[in-house]
């Protein structure tokens, strides 16, 4: 029998994947992107402006998400990532 050494080869593991934004970031929403998606059809359709014409600033990232928040007096939100563009 032979035993595992516990190490992993460097082709069997994931490729690194390049973020294209980190925290503290400035962004906007593509409206484009956004109207074409999943997300604008389960939403309100009547958008603030702000949210288009930015900037809002990466707080945080989790998986395919960003919260963002505004400059302005509303609450952070949560955003797909492949709906946001640099600022």
């Amino acid at each position: 029998m032979s035993e595992q050494t516990g190490k992993v080869d460097d082709s069997q593991s994931q490729p690194k994947i390049k973020k294209k934004f980190r925290k503290g970031d400035l962004v906007k929403v593509d409206r484009e992107k956004y109207s074409n998606s999943l997300e604008s059809k389960a939403s309100d359709m009547d958008l603030p402006e702000y949210i288009f014409q930015g900037p809002g600033e990466v707080l945080l990232i989790k998986g395919d998400y960003f919260q963002v928040r505004w400059r302005r007096p509303v609450p952070d939100v949560w955003i797909n990532s492949d709906h946001i563009v640099s600022y």
